[in-house]
């Protein structure tokens, strides 16, 4: 049977179906099998490696196409780990858990903002930031959000970002760069969308060039953010500040 609507997730949402996850194959398909045994091809709303997450027979949570017309009726949420944790598949959730979090106020180190915008055009390379927070009291502040579900070789206890190569991440921390240098407020935000893991580190052995892009940033001035979340079948919701290694 479908689960309860997760929280925080927006008003409107379908219930996630509960299956087991097969296989991933042409970057944006998984195949995974429903509660009755039939297979159906799912969305893959990721453009990363998903890395130490890709494991057959694990748990897996499906969002039904709201558009009966949609070619593929699944979207791939949520997938269990193998250390019986959860991991935020669908990169486009985080922005959105985030934005909600800071209009609530449970975000300290972003709060007091008098609006609170999401995609806005800025910087000189063509970016559009994940948001845009502005007050008459202080400079804006930009902020970029990064899924982070890469479970990290030999530690335990931490997951990496990224899990490969991303020129596009490489090109947002220097647009964070410039702004801080040009006296606004930036903040990279890493949303550690994995359970079993309660620290944020960066994988410099897959893009040692986005750790030097990170290295730079910082500084210029650009801060680092990184929340935890809670994840279960029924409920996503930002859980706290979580600890971060820098490279």
């Amino acid at each position: 049977m479908p689960t309860r609507r997760p929280d925080l997730l927006g008003t409107g949402l379908p219930d996630l179906v509960p299956g087991t996850f097969l296989r991933r194959y042409k970057r944006f398909f998984a195949d995974v099998r429903l509660a009755d045994g039939s297979v159906v091809v799912a969305h893959v709303p990721n453009t990363g490696s998903m890395r130490t997450l890709l494991n057959e027979g694990s748990p897996a949570w499906l969002t039904p196409a709201a558009d009966s017309a949609r070619k593929l009726r699944w979207t791939l949420t949520l997938l269990g780990t193998p250390d019986g944790g959860m991991a935020l598949i669908d990169t486009g959730l985080p922005n959105r858990l985030v934005a909600d979090a800071v209009a609530a106020g449970r975000i300290p180190e972003l709060a007091g903002y008098a609006t609170c915008r999401r995609e806005v055009a800025y910087g000189t390379r063509g970016s559009r930031c994940d948001l845009w927070l502005e007050d008459p009291t202080r400079p804006p502040c930009v902020v970029e959000i990064k899924n982070v579900t890469m479970a990290a070789d030999g530690k335990a206890q931490r997951a990496d970002f990224p899990d490969s190569p991303t020129e596009r991440g490489r090109k947002h921390l220097a647009e964070l760069a410039d702004c801080a240098r040009a006296g606004q407020r930036a903040v990279q935000f890493y949303l550690l969308g994995r359970t079993d893991r309660q620290e944020v580190g960066i994988a410099q052995g897959i893009d040692p060039v986005y750790a030097a892009a990170l290295r730079d940033a910082l500084a210029a001035g650009v801060e680092v953010l990184c929340y935890s979340v809670t994840l279960s079948p029924g409920r996503v919701a930002l859980e706290g500040r979580c600890a971060f290694t820098p490279p």
